[in-house]
């Protein structure tokens, strides 16, 4: 015993480390794997094309690889069948007996109604006034209880109530572990599809598609880029990467209102912050363009949001992505024939 501590010295404290902080969550590649094995024969596995014609042929590098994830053949019109029904099988039977909430401009709504009758809950769905006809039809068609608000804001904040109000568990568009596990299946399909990829462009809402998708690329493929792409008038995920934290916009004007969310959230933008390399922004002109290019090359019917991949490899990406094995997420293809048909005119 030293003679300090023998003089009944106190013992020096070694300085002590600040507390690490807990990592931030994200979908992992066994879970998602493991939900993928849960959803098989629930969900559809989507096919990939090559892209080799029309705009592709004219404007990119022969050895250029462009390949379509065709997420819009999904049950339901679109990709959000794989969160909807992996957050509410993950419910317990009080909380199915009670019900599910969700707000949306439709296609999520859709998912969540098809998901609650799959297990015989009941869902209440608060949309906007201006959601499709096609999408409104199609939630009714499942069984779910329709509220209508002027704005897609107005929706998030009246489903917020109801679920406090009524015990009714939420079903979020686009945040939350149970979202980006079902989304992230689509990474594993794709990357199981289509090996070697260089780049993967998926469309951003809120960010549950972009996380769920980029953190399993990632996690299998670490030098493969992914890009997130937000419209100009609905570009909360890009403006929170310049912040550094989650921000709210002051509105949204869009055509592509799948894409429209009006903030970002703490879980969606920390999994986008941590595996997507970049957020790049289109205008609406180069939405309506990339649609009808999906048409007239490739005979498909793509909402404005599925078509967001499509306009930035045509634009902000091209240069950078040109010569490279690149997939395009197509994420949806709930638009009503009339209002297709008038963005198809105007693009010509």
């Amino acid at each position: 015993m030293s003679a300090l501590l023998q003089a009944g010295a106190a013992a020096p404290v070694s300085p002590s480390l600040p507390p690490s902080k807990p990592e931030q969550p994200y979908p992992r590649l066994h879970e998602v794997e493991r939900v993928a094995l849960r959803l098989a024969g629930q969900i559809m596995p989507t096919p990939v094309w090559r892209w080799q014609t029309g705009v592709i042929a004219r404007q990119f590098n022969p050895l250029t690889e462009v390949w379509l994830k065709l997420e819009l053949f999904q049950q339901t019109g679109s990709f959000k069948l794989r969160g909807a029904l992996n957050a509410v099988q993950s419910l317990s039977d009080e909380q199915r007996r009670r019900g599910v909430v969700a707000a949306s401009a439709g296609n999520h709504a859709v998912a969540v109604a098809c998901a609650a009758r799959a297990v015989g809950s009941h869902a209440k769905l608060v949309m906007p006034k201006f959601a499709s006809p096609v999408r409104l039809d199609a939630c009714r068609g499942y069984g779910a209880e329709l509220i209508l608000t002027d704005t897609l804001a107005e929706a998030f904040a009246l489903a917020d109530r109801v679920m406090v109000d009524e015990g009714r568990s939420m079903v979020h568009p686009y945040d939350g572990p149970r979202t980006a596990e079902g989304t992230g299946t689509i990474g594993l399909e794709l990357m199981r599809q289509v090996r070697g990829l260089d780049a993967v462009v998926v469309p951003v809402g809120g960010g549950g598609l972009a996380g769920g998708i980029a953190s399993i690329v990632k996690q299998i493929n670490p030098r493969c880029q992914v890009f997130g792409v937000e419209p100009h008038g609905a570009d909360a995920m890009y403006r929170s990467f310049q912040a550094g934290r989650p921000v709210r916009l002051e509105g949204v004007d869009t055509i592509a209102d799948s894409l429209s969310a009006p903030y970002a959230m703490a879980y969606s933008y920390g999994v986008c912050r941590r595996f997507v390399d970049e957020i790049v922004r289109v205008d609406d002109d180069a939405l309506v363009s990339a649609m009808h290019h999906l048409f007239l090359d490739m005979k498909l019917a793509a909402e404005p949001a599925a078509a967001a991949a499509t306009a930035a490899l045509l634009g902000p990406l091209r240069e950078r992505l040109d010569g490279r094995r690149v997939a395009l997420i197509v994420c949806g293809s709930n638009i009503d024939a009339a209002r297709y048909g008038e963005l198809l005119r105007q693009a010509r």
